[in-house]
């Protein structure tokens, strides 16, 4: 009984980091199954996020505008990586092994420690209660799936999702894979470092090593929702079900 009690009292927390998670794991989606990317950059893009977020709510900036600011050093970090393969044709992993690397000491200049507290501070997160964090992860949550869902349908997602399907197919119909490429890990990357800044408010505190294995998640995340929703869904539910399988990884 005791057991199950404390399973129960866990399971908010686990949810609020499973959704936080999940939009990362949409980042890995993104490079993993739309673009045919394997991108090793969200190791260190996630602590990038929280270390930009972290460092500018130490300013004086709002929580929510850090979150902006975190996307756009993701979004830097992801077109880093995606020039590194298209101009200088360093193997896709290499690629990002590089980036993910360089970041680890970009994110020590960031933060100008291994770790920065947010105790005291105010965010969006740790000075609210786990259900008021539950539903502010899953708002963001909406309004990204519904962002990407929007922008997929459009010509360049829809050339972005070409360049993943049959790079040859999509370069014979004119479409720059090069460009294609970069934007697909751009958009990625700052997904994931929105990801990194969530969770550095959620928990407190951004530090150097946040990041680390955050790639195993992301595809655990993948995988669990394809297995409960499938492949074949709406693209809109397959972002969703990632979210989903997160929060099951977390939970379990």
């Amino acid at each position: 009984m005791d057991s199950i009690l404390s399973f129960l009292n866990a399971c908010p927390g686990a949810v609020s980091q499973g959704i936080i998670w999940g939009i990362m794991g949409v980042g890995v989606f993104i490079t993993f199954k739309v673009l045919d990317y394997a991108d090793l950059t969200v190791d260190s893009s996630l602590c990038t996020g929280g270390a930009v977020s972290a460092m500018l709510i130490g300013l004086g900036m709002h929580p929510v505008l850090t979150l902006l600011f975190a996307m756009i050093a993701g979004m830097l970090a992801g077109a880093v990586t995606g020039l590194l393969h298209t101009k200088l044709e360093i193997p896709a992993i290499l690629s990002g092994i590089l980036t993910q690397l360089a970041l680890y000491s970009v994110n020590l200049r960031i933060m100008g420690r291994a770790n920065v507290s947010l105790l005291g501070q105010p965010t969006m997160i740790t000075l609210l209660d786990i259900p008021h964090a539950i539903l502010i992860g899953a708002l963001v949550a909406v309004v990204m799936i519904g962002v990407l869902y929007w922008f997929f349908g459009t010509e360049i997602g829809c050339a972005v999702r070409a360049t993943g399907d049959n790079e040859n197919m999509a370069r014979a119909m004119g479409v720059n894979t090069d460009t294609m490429k970069v934007l697909g890990l751009t958009i990625s990357n700052g997904m994931v470092g929105l990801a990194g800044a969530l969770l550095a408010q959620y928990q407190g505190y951004s530090d150097v090593q946040s990041g680390r294995g955050a790639i195993v998640i992301g595809l655990a995340s993948v995988i669990i929702g394809e297995v409960l929703i499938g492949k074949r869904a709406n693209f809109a539910v397959r972002m969703a079900s990632i979210i989903v399988g997160s929060i099951v990884y977390y939970v379990i």
